[in-house]
């Protein structure tokens, strides 16, 4: 099954304002204050999960969790040189997942009311099949290190604070080059307070920020129209906004624009490939990261079904699985099953040491879970989904691996791929790189692909450098229909022959 897994978001599209009760729904927590105010904030009681989950288990389900979440996100958008759009949306609700052995039962509501969520309940216990007497449960608080403080709330501020960071960055590319048309920019920013509870008893919160600022840069030369998207996001507050980051994002929307006009279409062929640091990583998202995941080889439907514990690259090669960066944008305090996040190496010294778990593929493995179950929000439930992820450091400079190839193509930028996850084999579509002759960067190269096999691929990798980069880009990664928030990395890495696709 082939899927498209990695996209780049340039925004939210959806408006309208979500009203419960007549009023939309105050939003004043944070992670300081106790539980019982963020029970107020969602309007539940001890008593009221207790119930829910005990109406959940009622049909002898061995699992069951009750995930609630209330989303307030905000888009603006600069189209001919205006502001000419802004959306604002509140997302609320709560799910209800059961699990019995294999299976799962999920059932959601807009509305959290003691009955609908309990029918709520009741539908998910369905998956279960005969009565069960139901424990006494303690309601018992847990807390987790925090990876995103936030200094400004984007609630705390208006519409009026986020405009000229826009407009901004729009007149600086224009004032950077006479070629550039048009600048279309987009910043979204998102408060989600996360409320989880479940049969073992664990109550535990989270607020997470996310924002994202991007633009595409259009020129024309000569009758010839090229384009650039960069983006930056985090989870972080209104802090993110500064005049650095608006000339970060502006020099390169320009450069990059720029060097398109002088780019070819190389010849395509089997030959070396140095993938560049930082957005390359998606070599290890898609050909690679999603193989990992336990539920594709739990199925035995992953070419790595049966290669755990065994030597699969280099023995220079650590492959991770990372939550717990400060900020990022695929960082999580605890995943969607209430497993607190971790580094994770999936592969040490070669050798594929963990699969990406949530909690079912791990007591199916029975081994610890790894903070990977996640869900694109309360409608959906959790499955095991990447984080960020990235291959850690080498030791050889970037220039000696360029040096190395006598002909072969540099890549820098990705914009999407796909990978067929039974045998492994996988498309990128490249925007950006150059050409290698005798050990030299000479000509820019555009819109090729690279084709190749994830395994294959990991073992062909000779060389990898010491200039590790996490991309901070838009990227979300979508799976059963569901779209996270991720990110990857790459050092420099020389795979040693992939099939590009460029000219004849």
């Amino acid at each position: 099954m082939k899927r498209r897994d990695f996209v780049k978001n340039s925004g939210l599209t959806t408006i309208g304002v979500m009203l419960f009760n007549n009023k939309i729904f105050a939003q004043k927590t944070e992670n300081e204050k106790n539980m019982s105010e963020i029970m107020k904030h969602f309007g539940v009681s001890d008593a009221d999960l207790k119930k829910v989950i005990a109406e959940a288990m009622s049909r002898g389900g061995s699992y069951a969790d009750l995930y609630f979440e209330n989303t307030s996100s905000n888009n603006l958008s600069l189209r001919d040189n205006t502001v000419s759009k802004a959306a604002s949306d509140v997302d609320f609700g709560m799910g209800v997942r059961v699990v019995s052995g294999d299976r799962t039962g999920y059932a959601y509501t807009e509305v959290i009311t003691l009955n609908d969520m309990l029918k709520a309940a009741r539908t998910a216990a369905g998956i279960a099949d005969e009565n069960a007497k139901i424990s006494s449960i303690n309601v018992n608080e847990k807390t987790f290190a925090n990876r995103y403080p936030v200094e400004k709330k984007w609630e705390d501020i208006t519409i009026r604070h986020k405009i000229p960071y826009v407009q901004k960055l729009n007149d600086r590319i224009f004032e950077l080059d006479p070629k550039v048309s048009k600048v279309n920019v987009n910043l979204s920013d998102s408060s989600s307070w996360i409320m989880f509870f479940n049969s073992e008893g664990q109550l535990s919160f989270d607020y997470r920020p996310m924002v994202s600022l991007s633009v595409v840069c259009i020129m024309e030369k000569d009758g010839k129209i090229e384009n650039w998207y960069a983006g930056r996001s985090f989870r972080k507050g209104v802090e993110f906004l500064t005049d650095a980051l608006v000339e970060d994002l502006a020099q390169e929307a320009v450069r990059k624009t720029s060097l398109m006009f002088e780019a070819i279409v190389p010849k395509g062929g089997e030959m070396p490939v140095v993938m560049a640091a930082g957005s390359s990583g998606i070599l290890l998202h898609e050909a690679i990261g999603h193989s990992f995941e336990a539920d594709f080889n739990r199925k035995e439907t992953s070419i790595f079904s049966d290669k755990y514990g065994k030597q699969i690259c280099d023995r220079s090669i650590n492959i991770v699985d990372d939550g717990i960066i400060p900020n990022n944008r695929g960082s999580i305090n605890f995943d969607d099953e209430g497993i607190e996040s971790q580094k994770t190496f999936l592969v040490r010294e070669g050798v594929l040491t963990s699969y990406i778990h949530d909690r079912i593929s791990a007591k199916h493995y029975n081994v610890a879970p790894t903070g990977n179950g996640r869900r694109e929000s309360f409608r959906h439930a959790p499955i095991p989904r990447m984080r960020i992820t990235y291959m850690e450091n080498g030791n050889i400079p970037e220039s000696d691996i360029i040096a190395s190839v006598k002909n072969g193509i540099y890549v820098d930028t990705f914009s999407n791929g796909q990978v067929e996850i039974g045998a492994g084999d996988f498309t990128f579509f490249v925007k950006s790189g150059y050409l290698i002759e005798n050990g030299k960067l000479t000509q820019p190269v555009k819109d090729i692909n690279i084709i190749g096999n994830g395994p294959r691929a990991l073992a062909d990798i000779t060389m990898i450098g010491n200039n590790l980069k996490i991309d901070h880009s838009t990227w979300t990664c979508g799976k059963d229909g569901q779209g996270v928030p991720v990110s990857q990395g790459l050092p420099s890495a020389l795979v040693k022959k992939l099939t590009v696709g460029g000219t004849n």
